[in-house]
């Protein structure tokens, strides 16, 4: 029976897939015998599957019974932009991590929190234990901070508003004004840093980088003991990040 179903279950989706390409084919919609034919399908299946992808929105039904592509995939397609988006970079970030060893991270401000899009690391460059979300750590990580700094002051306090101070190390800027006034001035500037604010011993610096005109940031993490090397790293991260800001606002 099991070894049955499998190869059932593949050729009903081999089907399925090879029905909405018919569709897409078809600008203003075509019938089911058509469709049918061109996919060489029995009447009955072709059908059976029609019906089944109008109901999950995967094909609309005109008034004259033609089929068009539905509402649903056109959701998917806008979903699946950002991975195609970052595809792009992956490459160049896995280059950022093995000439600097140290893990890459990329993130974006998107529905009011700095989320975590992509992190690249390896066996020999771990990247930092996230034991407590982004969404809740804005201030205390180079990531977040570079975030903050660009958002401007009115939409720096809003978020800072929403967002708790936690004090997740001894090091970590529990203080709203001296978190704001170090965001308006850090010293490695557009760079931002993270002296185990965020994990005791590591440290980060992070650069500002736009997906269009969304605001992200492109950092890189190490152990605290190679702290010195973060104005060097600066120095590295900022080009990158322009190679990111590029590839990723290019049009699709």
């Amino acid at each position: 029976m099991g070894a049955q179903e499998g190869p059932t279950l593949i050729t009903s989706v081999q089907r399925a897939l090879r029905l909405l390409e018919a569709v897409g084919a078809h600008e203003n919609g075509a019938p089911a015998k058509q469709l049918a034919r061109e996919t060489r399908l029995p009447l009955a299946t072709a059908y059976h599957l029609l019906r089944t992808l109008l109901h999950d929105g995967y094909v609309r039904k005109l008034d004259d019974g033609g089929f068009v592509l539905g509402d649903r995939l056109t959701s998917l397609h806008a979903a699946g932009r950002p991975q195609s988006l970052l595809s792009r970079v992956r490459p160049t970030l896995a280059a950022l991590r093995d000439e600097l060893s140290t893990a890459a991270y990329l993130t974006f401000y998107e529905d009011g929190e700095i989320r975590v899009a992509e992190i690249v690391d390896g066996p020999r460059t771990p990247r930092v234990d996230l034991w407590v979300g982004f969404e809740d750590a804005g201030h205390a990580t180079a990531l977040g901070k570079t975030v903050l700094r660009e958002l401007g002051r009115d939409a720096r306090r809003e978020y800072l508003s929403r967002h708790r101070l936690a004090d997740l190390t001894p090091w970590t800027v529990t203080s709203l004004p001296e978190l704001l006034r170090r965001l308006d001035a850090p010293p490695l500037a557009p760079a931002v840093t993270d002296l185990e604010e965020y994990a005791l011993g590591t440290v980060c610096v992070a650069v500002p980088v736009y997906r269009g005109d969304t605001l992200g940031s492109l950092g890189i993490s190490l152990p605290a003991d190679h702290k010195d090397r973060l104005r060097e790293l600066r120095a590295r991260l900022l080009p990158v990040a322009s190679r990111v800001t590029r590839s990723l606002s290019l049009t699709t």
